[in-house]
């Protein structure tokens, strides 16, 4: 019997492993830990540490999301910021590789402007703003972080303001404009929309 079960064994090893439901999902999106916090708890017979995890979770073609763990160990805490970041996900709307306007996003003391810019810019932004809009699939922006350097409200500033995006063709529609009317100068070539 031992000889069997180590030929199926075996067997088992050669045949590549078939991915689990959700596993697929997993592998494509682009997962990155912002930031591992310890904090402690004075209890009697002394501290206690635990973790904070910010984790943002990405399919680097418009959508996003951020999500925050506690636990007494980091692996678990980034296993759960990911599970609520996936939960969180929500879709950007984006011109190209940029974004179709400024906007401004304001969390606690946090605020974090973001600006479109032309092909070939790049991201120009630091910490968790970076990872969002990487994540995200933003290539060319320009950004500030105004006020607190917290990096969790950094991050959940970023998301209010790329939450208050609004889609080029569906404010065209809605102002009864073109909807080259709305697009960054330089993705119109430079020239002016006369007004209708």
């Amino acid at each position: 019997m031992p000889g069997k079960e180590r030929q199926n064994r075996e067997q088992s090893k050669d045949k590549p492993r078939r991915p689990r439901a959700g596993e697929e999902e997993r592998e494509q999106l682009d997962e990155r830990v912002v930031q591992v916090a310890r904090t402690s708890k004075v209890l009697k017979g002394g501290r206690r540490f635990a973790f904070r995890a910010v984790v943002v979770v990405g399919d680097n073609h418009g959508q996003v999301g951020f999500g925050v763990g506690k636990a007494r160990e980091v692996p678990e805490a980034v296993r759960k910021a990911s599970e609520r970041a996936r939960g969180t996900m929500q879709r950007i709307p984006t011109v190209g590789t940029t974004i179709p306007h400024q906007a401004i996003g304001d969390f606690s003391a946090a605020r974090v402007l973001l600006r479109p810019a032309s092909a070939g810019t790049g991201v120009i932004a630091g910490g968790g703003v970076r990872a969002v809009l990487e994540a995200a699939g933003i290539r060319d922006i320009l950004t500030k972080s105004l006020g607190s350097a917290n990096i969790l409200n950094v991050v959940a500033a970023t998301f209010v303001a790329l939450g208050m995006l609004k889609d080029p063709e569906e404010e065209a529609k809605r102002r009864g404009r073109p909807v080259e009317a709305l697009t960054p100068y330089w993705l119109r070539g430079g020239k002016d929309v006369d007004q209708a």
